[in-house]
């Protein structure tokens, strides 16, 4: 048994070698074997796995739908263990590579970029390229390694770390509610001006508590906007009404520019926040290490 397992890393390697010379002779040479070495050892892979991996009839070297995996994987596990190893011998710092990440924009501006500036300290050579966005982004599609979302996980394809709760506050200025009064009630919303969202799956209405049960209550105003933070400062400014995540709003808050008004009608309105990324057989170290230093940190943010 154990002659055939220690150097499946090996193999892998003639293998790649083989499929990027295009013939065997070529990588043959590459790797100082003979050609024959190479095509017994491609073969005895394929004995092990039981499927072809390369169409050998051809003058060029073409891979089966098997041999496309297993030159993707391989090249997949190669990468990992040279990562591997140059991590424990040079230390965090010599991680390297891009991480693309992706956050709501009120999110990404409070906690993500606030845990930035300690993460290239622990970790200088990642690039982080970020992108603040409140619509849902396609993880595939977009080639994001992490997404930070707020609501509801519809894709079980992903891998998630949960993050925290966010709850819904409906918050005004002091000098909004001194000029067109203060809601006492959910019907007294429909006289006010409720600052919404433009996206397509934003449907005009809070979901707010009235006598015991939620309804859907639609709402309008003066702004639609594709992200929060856009509706957060026009809140600030005395524009309107603002239905938003109290992490967002709590500076505000705090300092009075803000006020919660209405809060019964919101009570248990909140939405899980995760971290989501794609699985796969093993997660690249610069994804890895991204994750692990910084959920943590907005694990604390949301909780505080």
């Amino acid at each position: 048994m154990w002659h055939h397992m220690d150097n499946r890393a090996g193999e892998m390697q003639v293998f790649l070698r083989a499929v990027e010379a295009g013939n065997f002779s070529e990588a043959a040479r590459l790797l100082r074997m003979t050609p024959s070495t190479v095509s017994k050892l491609i073969t005895r892979i394929e004995t092990r796995l039981g499927v072809r991996l390369l169409e050998r009839s051809t003058r060029r070297l073409s891979l089966t739908t098997e041999g496309q995996l297993y030159y993707e994987r391989s090249l997949a596990v190669l990468g990992e263990l040279d990562d591997i190893e140059r991590e424990l011998s040079q230390g965090a710092e010599s991680t390297g590579g891009t991480v693309r990440v992706n956050a709501s924009v009120a999110f990404g501006v409070l906690a993500v970029e606030a845990a930035l500036p300690a993460f290239w300290q622990a970790y200088p050579n990642v690039v982080v390229d970020l992108s603040l966005s409140d619509e849902i982004v396609d993880l595939y599609l977009d080639r994001t390694d992490v997404a930070f979302r707020v609501g509801r996980l519809q894709d079980s394809g992903m891998m998630a770390r949960r993050i925290g709760i966010a709850r819904r506050r409906i918050v005004a200025s002091p000098t909004y509610l001194e000029r067109h009064g203060t809601p006492r009630t959910v019907g007294d919303l429909a006289r006010h001006n409720c600052l919404g969202f433009n996206f397509r799956r934003a449907a005009p209405v809070w979901p707010l508590k009235e006598s015991g049960r939620i309804v859907d209550r639609a709402v309008n105003g003066s702004l639609l906007a594709n992200n929060g933070e856009t509706v957060r400062r026009m809140a600030v400014a005395g524009v309107g009404l603002a239905r938003l995540g109290d992490y967002h709003a709590r500076d505000d808050l705090a300092a009075g520019r803000l006020v919660e008004i209405l809060s019964d009608a919101v009570e248990g309105d909140e939405e899980e926040i995760h971290a989501v990324y794609l699985g796969g057989a093993r997660l690249p170290q610069r994804v890895r290490v991204f994750l692990d230093f910084v959920v943590p940190r907005l694990q604390a943010f949301l909780g505080s």
